[in-house]
């Protein structure tokens, strides 16, 4: 009917991850709470309907039980946690959340939640993600997935799927705006004190928050160098012999201590910095690219598009929009 609430249900099961139900709960509530028409009508189910213990130790009560869940959906959402390995092998999870995506105008996972929806076969054939500790495992259990762990949430159709806990939040406003508008979902944001969704190709960790520094002295010394001159020459020769060692033997070390090459560090490394100045500072990108080691604007543009998936002229509009609001 006209104006009907929104029926949004997440499904939730034992050892989830609290924040996987709780944060787009919240979210939709608040929209619904702030004007937007029509609102949501948010319920929780479990596959028998009992209590679901989180992996808090909090218990949340469920509203429904799955196979009692009927009618078309808005949204469906599907929580990840420790437990999502066991929930995807239950055949009650599986045959109910697949049959209540046919009847779901769009179908959502938060975290390892992509492990339920890959064993009912909604994401063969399409791109997701999940959370980065698990997507190889993912990956391997599933490989009719194109699993893809870098951005904070994918969408592919009408199959969304979210990188794991905040990220859900993220993902979450990105309905908002899609239903009601940015404005709506500005006030959200705003409502709840969290940033205006970041983009969903923003990547889940930073290279330089991926892991302990390396535990190899000469890596180690080459990548602090690097981060204190990316805007001299730092091809892989140079690196090399200011190592002591040859262009070989460098590669080797990068490729077992940071899963790369010294190119690829670079590359990355000066493409993250100039991130940073992006939505720091008001410097035009010619003066970035030259900061950061660019050749050219383009060369930082294409760049921008490799590591990020979007040009950084509006990598800037949308974290300033974040901002300042």
């Amino acid at each position: 009917m006209p104006g009907s609430p929104r029926r949004v249900l997440i499904v939730g099961y034992s050892n989830a991850e609290m924040l996987d139900i709780a944060g787009p709960g919240d979210v939709l509530d608040a929209a619904t709470k702030l004007g937007g028409k029509p609102g949501y009508e948010i319920m929780l189910a479990s596959v028998d309907g009992r209590g679901i213990r989180c992996e808090s130790g909090l218990v949340l009560q469920a509203q429904h039980r799955l196979d009692q869940v009927t009618g078309e959906l808005d949204t469906l959402i599907v929580a990840g946690g420790t437990g999502h390995e066991a929930a995807a092998a239950d055949p009650r999870v599986v045959i109910h959340v697949r049959r209540l995506a046919q009847q779901s105008r769009r179908v959502a996972s938060v975290c390892t939640g992509a492990t339920v929806l890959a064993a009912c076969g909604l994401l063969n054939g399409r791109r997701a993600t999940t959370h980065w500790r698990f997507a190889n495992r993912l990956a391997t259990n599933y490989p009719q997935v194109n699993v893809d762990p870098v951005p904070l949430y994918v969408r592919d159709g009408n199959v969304y799927t979210a990188a794991g806990v905040t990220s859900g939040i993220d993902l979450t406003l990105a309905f908002v705006e899609e239903d009601h508008g940015p404005s709506l979902a500005r006030e959200v944001a705003r409502m709840l004190v969290t940033y205006l969704q970041r983009p969903g190709n923003q990547a889940q960790v930073s290279m330089f928050l991926s892991g302990p520094p390396p535990e190899n002295r000469l890596v180690r010394d080459i990548t602090a160098y690097v981060g204190e001159h990316l805007a001299g020459d730092l091809g892989t020769t140079v690196l090399a012999e200011r190592a002591g060692i040859s262009t070989r033997q460098l590669t080797r070390l990068f490729d077992a201590h940071l899963s790369t090459t010294p190119s690829r560090y670079v590359r990355a490394a000066r493409t993250e910095n100039a991130a940073k100045l992006l939505c720091g500072t008001e410097l035009p990108l010619t003066s970035i690219a030259r900061r950061c080691g660019f050749g050219s604007t383009e060369t930082l543009r294409q760049a921008f598009l490799d590591h990020f998936d979007t040009p950084p002229s509006a990598y800037r509009r949308v974290h300033l929009r974040q901002a300042f609001g």
